[in-house]
Order: structure tokens, then C-alpha cells, then sequence
């Protein structure tokens, strides 16, 4: 294999390459390593016998430069990138960010707003007729009508919007290699309906209906028996679904405006979905739009150690493509968002913890899926060849750092629960915690040669690690694994507000910083708690905010940042905020229970000016707050 993917012209005639199978047009540089998905799913398809070519950040103003590596023979994959195309260019406020850490040099502006959208019309330009698949965090999150904070609209499938094809979610590994066969036997894009993780469309309600009345239904993973990795195949008894429901989800039109009735569809059609993001218990998901239909298959399966091993030995670079070497118009080089991730490892996927304001779980879902010991410290070993490594691992985790395992047994069987959250104020008593898989991963890390210290900078869950009666992942974590500072997320302390955000209560926080000073004493070091807050999450008024004022008085922590609540696609924090009703939870007439919202610029400054009153130039916007919710008594507290 080569070094690189394609990604140039030249690189197709050094190849003597007249036709590549595949085109990745991505929102992001091009950076070979697995924590970008061009270079993952590019790999991965190299080496199941498939050309790629990565087009990354074209003009998305000329067709022409769809054109650089001519039509593929199979398919254009198309992804805005490792983020939302419109979180990537805008702040939490609706600002224009100033830069993008996923472009050559930082520089903003080489991402186009709704990105996959805007490259499918491109690219339909370019070449019409030709197969175009969209996948990624955006078309993932927006596979079903959605609300829009930009545009402050429910806007229809991007699937629908975008006039592509085929719909890949979740992360796709397996979903991409079935296609890519599929399409090998001369399928179209458009009469792939089988394939687990996939999302599809039809204008036919005889299509509906044959599915519906359909006895056989199966989505393999791979019908191929020449396919490379034989994990890919599955067993027939684990291959069909004709016992499961085929769910009609509230259509667009009922869910899209502005009323009362059209959000408590909205938040029932979210409901549901939400519910069937597990690939064991997830039912067939239907959507009517106008006259067409959005069919959603049920998710792909967790992928086995074995099969995620595989793909993290695929033969990375981990470096960015040289044509970044060169300065950009900013006089910056390379891609910035690599080192936040050259020298960190990927341990696990999935997550469990279920943030109401994070769409990890509805992207990646509940189970979580790990590599093991080995191929970790085998890909540690080669960081440390690095000539750019000085010894330190930044971080070994994924979405939640020390989730290593399912939440409980019940879950390889059964899946996640549908109606029961595995964390939060409640947790479930089934709920199995353990450390030592991720402690001796740990141990073996800090052993191998030249390394000098392996942080742990992605999330944990302090509410999970308080749970263990075993504290030596607690003692360990302090020992070793940290430097001065430990970040973490309590995000609020209103109960109210913890239980909407599927948090675990204050006391619970208050009690892990008692353990986490207690411990530290003991080991004679130094070291600090740097906790997170969320301003403007659903549930949380200007009174919850005076709460967490007083409380970072109290404890004498004063926060640099405060992040503003970010209503994305696919949270249920977002779907609270469009409809200030909380899905999770019914009133005694069926409808759903009331959620306040701070909506507007105003009262959302209000409340960040709070939690960071000790800026001076808050002061005033302190004193209207306080004033507004009655509270004018705190004012004197705050700044004796």
C-alpha cells in the first residue's frame, strides 16, 4: 500500500490510476490518520481491494473541481467532515467562528454552511446520474426531520434536502464495505435497501407496503464470501428482522411548525427515535415527506474487539497529506486538529452516559466497543518512533474515558434499554461498574519504553467512578494520569436541571471533589478540579443560574469559559429547546411535560454573565438578573 490515499492528480498518474472506485469529497483536510473518517473509511476500503480518492475542502463554487479525479466507477462518498458543517462555522451564539481547525493552516472558510448539501448539488453537477452516498456526523444527525438552530426551522431529511442516494449513519465501517460490494455487482446506490445502517427513500407507497408485508426481511453485513475480513459475516439466525415493527414516525408536515400540536409530535417522533438506536431492539423506522418516504434500517452492530483491532492496524501515517506542508494564505501550515490527536489513542466507542446535550448515543448508541490491550500498546509503541514524540501519551479514551464495557450483561443480549437511562439521577441498579480492564490497560502503557506519562484528558464520568466501591482506578487516575488539573463536568447544580441533562445529582459531585482532595492529600500532590458549567441548558431559568453562582463563590473556583448551550442536531437537550417539552416524561393527559427554555441572545448572556460574575464587565448584566428573578439580596454575596 501506499503512504497516502489518493488525494491529488498527480497521485492518480504515479499510480498509472485511469479510474478510482470511489470519491470521499470531505469538509475536512486530509489527514491519514483514524481519528478522521476519510482516512479510516478510505483505508478500510483500500484494503478490501477498492480504490479511493480523498477530495478535501474543494471549491464548492466550481463543479470543476469535483472533476480532479474524474466520474468513479463506483460512487461518490460524500461527508462534512469530523463536524456539523454549521457547528464547525458558527459559535453557540450564531457567530462566524474565526477559524477551522480542520483546514490547511486553521484557516476559515474552506468549509462550505450545510455542507453535504451543498457538495451533492456540486457534484450532480458535475456528473449527473452518477451514485452519491452521504454519511458522517451530519448526515448521521439529520437523517430524519430535524430542528435547525441556524435557521430556527424544522427542516426535512438531508437525504430528501440533499438529493443524494443513500444514507449512511452511525460510523459505518460496516455499512460502507456491504455497499461498496453491492454496488461491485452492479447494484445502484438507489436499489441498495438492505444494508444495516443505512437510510433509504422511495416516492412508492407500494414499496412501503411490500416491505411491511415482507416475511424474509435480512440485512446482512457482508454476502460476499470473497470479502477479506471475515468478520464481516454473520450468522442467518442473527440476519433477520421479520419479527420486527415497522414504526411510522409523525410525518414532516406534522412535525414542522411552530404550534403546540405540530411540537408534541415533534417530541414523540423524537422519542421513538431515540428508542431505536440499539441494533439488537431497534424497529424499521418510517418517515413520510410529501409523497416520499425516508425509511431508517435498523443500526449496524457493534463492531467486535477483533474487527476494531483490525481497523486501527490499517497502515496510518497518522500524519497530514504533504501538499499541507506549504504555508496557506494565513502563512500557517498543516492541519491543526491533529495535535489535538497524534499522540492519543482511541480506546472505546459508544457511550452509555447518555448527556442529554451530546448526540454521542444517537451517532454511536449505548454499547460500547473496545480494542484491546495489545493493539493499543502496539500502536503506542510505533507514537513513540515519532521523531515529534516527547514521551507523553495525551489521552487514552473515547467518548467517555473510562467506559471500557457494556453497562451490564443484560445488553450483548438484550441491548439498551429503551425506557431506562443506564447513569443519570436515577442509575440503574443492574448497572455492572469495574475499572481493572482500563487500569491495566493503563499500567501497561506507562511501561512501554521512552513514554513518560499517559494522561486521561477525555471525559469520565466521575459519577460512574464514585459508583466503584474499588478505588484504585480513583487512586491510579490521581497518581498518574493528570497533571496539576483534572477537567470534568458536573455542568450544573440545580437537581432539576442535572435530571433534564441525565446528569447525576450535585451531591454527587460534591462528594467525588471530597474523594478526589482527600486522595490527593494523601498522596502529597498538588493538583486541582476544573469543572465545566453549562449555561442556558433546558430546565435551567435565571434562579438555577443564581444557584451556580453562588455556589462557584463558595468554593472559590472562577471559570476562564462557560459554554453557552448549543442546540445541535440530534440531542435531546435540542429537541427541549425547539419544543420546551421534555419527551421523557408524560403529564397524566398524554401530553409531555413543560420545559422552560432561555431562548434569545439576552437572557442567554444573562446567564453566562452569572456563572462568570466575577468578570467585571458582567457586573451590570449580574444586577438585571439578579432583579429579574427576584434575587437582588445575592448581589451583596457575590461581590463582598
Amino acid at each position: 500500500m501506499n503512504d497516502f490515499l489518493i488525494a491529488t492528480p498527480q497521485d492518480l498518474k504515479d499510480r498509472n490510476i485511469s479510474e478510482v472506485d470511489f470519491v470521499f469529497v470531505s469538509g475536512d483536510g486530509y489527514v491519514d490518520h483514524p481519528s478522521f473518517a476519510a482516512a479510516l473509511l478510505g483505508r478500510l476500503l483500500e484494503s478490501h481491494g477498492f480504490s479511493v480518492a480523498i477530495l478535501a475542502q474543494p471549491d464548492w463554487k466550481n463543479p470543476d473541481s469535483f472533476k480532479i479525479f474524474g466520474k468513479p466507477r463506483l460512487a461518490f462518498l460524500v461527508s462534512s467532515g469530523a463536524m456539523d458543517s454549521m457547528v464547525s462555522n458558527y459559535t453557540a451564539n450564531n457567530k462566524p467562528r474565526s477559524e477551522d481547525a480542520y483546514a490547511h493552516g486553521g484557516e476559515k472558510g474552506h468549509r462550505p454552511d450545510r455542507a453535504i448539501t451543498t457538495y451533492v448539488g456540486a457534484i450532480r453537477q458535475a456528473y449527473k446520474g452518477t451514485n452519491i452516498i452521504i454519511g458522517g456526523i451530519e448526515a448521521s444527525l439529520r437523517r430524519f426531520s430535524h430542528y435547525d438552530y441556524w435557521s430556527n426551522t424544522v427542516k426535512r431529511s438531508i437525504l430528501l434536502d440533499s438529493k443524494a442516494d443513500l444514507l449512511i449513519y452511525g460510523m459505518g465501517e460496516r455499512a460502507i464495505i456491504e455497499i461498496a460490494n453491492q454496488l461491485k455487482d452492479g447494484k445502484s446506490a438507489r436499489e441498495i435497501r438492505n444494508v444495516r445502517g443505512t437510510c433509504w427513500y422511495t416516492g412508492k407507497e407500494s414499496d412501503i407496503a411490500a416491505l411491511q408485508s415482507s416475511t424474509n426481511l435480512s440485512f446482512p453485513y457482508s454476502t460476499r464470501e470473497s470479502c477479506e475480513h471475515k468478520d464481516y459475516q454473520v450468522k442467518p439466525d442473527n440476519d433477520t428482522f421479520d419479527k420486527k415493527q415497522f414504526i411510522h414516525l409523525p410525518s414532516f408536515e406534522e412535525v414542522k411548525n411552530d404550534s403546540p400540536e405540530s411540537k408534541q409530535k415533534y417530541a414523540q417522533s423524537y422519542l421513538i427515535q431515540e428508542q431505536n438506536t440499539d441494533a439488537i431492539n431497534a424497529d424499521i423506522l418510517i418517515e413520510k415527506t410529501d409523497s416520499r418516504f425516508v425509511v431508517q434500517n435498523p443500526p449496524a452492530m457493534p463492531l467486535s474487539t477483533e474487527e476494531m483491532d483490525k481497523i486501527y492496524s490499517l497502515p496510518f501515517t497518522r500524519k497530514w497529506h504533504p501538499m499541507y506542508d506549504k504555508p496557506a494564505a494565513n502563512g500557517k501550515s498543516g492541519i491543526p486538529a491533529l495535535s489535538e490527536v497524534k499522540f492519543s489513542l482511541t480506546s472505546c466507542r459508544g457511550c452509555f452516559g447518555a448527556c442529554s446535550f451530546c448526540a454521542i448515543t444517537f451517532h454511536q448508541g449505548r454499547r460500547i466497543q473496545s480494542r484491546s490491550h495489545n493493539s493499543l500498546v502496539e500502536e503506542a509503541t510505533k507514537m513513540t518512533k515519532d521523531k515529534d514524540f516527547k514521551g507523553y501519551i495525551h489521552d487514552v479514551g473515547g467518548p467517555t474515558a473510562n467506559f471500557r464495557n457494556d453497562a451490564c450483561k443484560n445488553q450483548k443480549e438484550n441491548g439498551a434499554c429503551k425506557n431506562k437511562d443506564c447513569l443519570g439521577v436515577n442509575p440503574c441498579k443492574n448497572v455492572k461498574v469495574s475499572h481493572t480492564d482500563y487500569v491495566e490497560l493503563l499500567q501497561k502503557l506507562r511501561n512501554i519504553p521512552n513514554v513518560k506519562k499517559v494522561f486521561i484528558r477525555s471525559g469520565i464520568r466521575f459519577d460512574y467512578l464514585m459508583m466503584d466501591k474499588d478505588k484504585t482506578f480513583f487512586t491510579e487516575l490521581c497518581k498518574h494520569h493528570i497533571s496539576g488539573q483534572l477537567k470534568v463536568a458536573p455542568e450544573h447544580v440545580n437537581d432539576n436541571v442535572l435530571r433534564l441533562m441525565r446528569k447525576s445529582t450535585h451531591k454527587v459531585y460534591e462528594q467525588f471533589s471530597d474523594e478526589y482532595e482527600r486522595i490527593n492529600k494523601e498522596l502529597g500532590k498538588k493538583q486541582f478540579l476544573v469543572p465545566y458549567y453549562i449555561a442556558g441548558h433546558p430546565g435551567a431559568d435565571l434562579s438555577a443560574a443564581v444557584d451556580v453562582a453562588l455556589y462557584l463563590k463558595k468554593t472559590g473556583f472562577v471559570p476562564d469559559q462557560v459554554q453557552d448551550f448549543y442546540p445541535t442536531p440530534g440531542s435531546l437537550a435540542t429537541c427541549m429547546y425547539w419544543t420546551e417539552l421534555n419527551p421523557r416524561k408524560k403529564n397524566a393527559d398524554g401530553t409531555f411535560e413543560k420545559v422552560y427554555v432561555a431562548k434569545g441572545g439576552h437572557e442567554r448572556r444573562l446567564q453566562r454573565a452569572l456563572l462568570q460574575f466575577n468578570k467585571r464587565e458582567n457586573m451590570n448584566l449580574v444586577k438585571e438578573a439578579l432583579k429579574l428573578c427576584g434575587r437582588e439580596n445575592v448581589f451583596k454575596i457575590l461581590y463582598r
